[in-house]
């Protein structure tokens, strides 16, 4: 199934290989060379999912990033030349998806592409459509969580989260479980990035992140929605 990608890169040759390669792989692609347009580009076009360099001129990857996560919960795939573990959390801090390395494979990159694609596309098709508890509703079909007037707008990779641990109340799950379900077994991540989209969802829809109602803390295994 194509899809309509949007690749933010203000190096041309980077973008013409990234273009190229996502375009073999049968998907419409467009590109941006700055965070403004890329940021104006994504609002217009409505893209299923934006690569994403972190560098950027005039407008960061970063900012953009938190831009659109305000507006939108396309997927998005952060691409940065900075190794250092604590720039890649802030990227997925700001509700990105995945991340990948530079200089990073194209095959590889379209491999992530693939990858983030099929996990959005598989939440169509979890069971049961539906689950109301202790004042929170979440439906899988519409990927909508209300919880009493509030509607929490989650990004793609905290709804599968929720949708993961929602689906088994009160089951725990290892970090290992959850990076293998809701990041796949194509996924280099570690403990940390659970730790940080399980924070990030905890502030869209507990009532008191100190004290968590919904996804609790399991000491010792990982995390459970609701009471065993």
């Amino acid at each position: 199934m194509a899809n309509d990608i949007l690749v933010i890169e203000d190096d041309p040759g980077i973008a013409r290989i990234v273009r190229l390669y996502l375009e073999r792989d049968g998907h419409s692609v467009t590109t941006a060379g700055d965070g403004v347009s890329g940021l104006n580009a994504a609002r217009a076009d409505n893209p299923d999912l934006i690569v994403l360099d972190l560098m950027l001129p005039k407008l960061d990857g970063m900012s953009v990033c938190r831009a659109l996560r305000q507006e939108s919960d396309v997927p998005i795939i952060m691409a940065t030349a900075r190794v250092d573990e604590d720039d890649r959390l802030a990227g997925l801090d700001l509700g990105a998806d995945d991340y990948i390395v530079k200089p990073f494979s194209p095959r590889e990159l379209a491999a992530r592409v693939r990858a983030v694609l099929r996990r959005t596309s598989r939440q169509s098709a979890l069971d049961p459509s539906f689950v109301e508890y202790d004042g929170i509703a979440i439906d899988f079909r519409k990927q909508t969580v209300i919880r009493g007037d509030e509607r929490p707008s989650l990004t793609p990779t905290e709804f599968r989260l929720l949708a993961m641990l929602a689906t088994q109340p009160g089951r725990p799950f290892s970090r290992d479980q959850i990076i293998e379900g809701v990041f796949g077994y194509d996924f280099d991540g570690y403990d940390r990035t659970v730790d940080v989209h399980i924070a990030n969802l905890r502030r869209k829809i507990e009532p008191d992140v100190r004290k968590p109602r919904y996804v609790q803390t399991v000491h010792g295994v990982g995390y459970r929605f609701g009471d065993a």
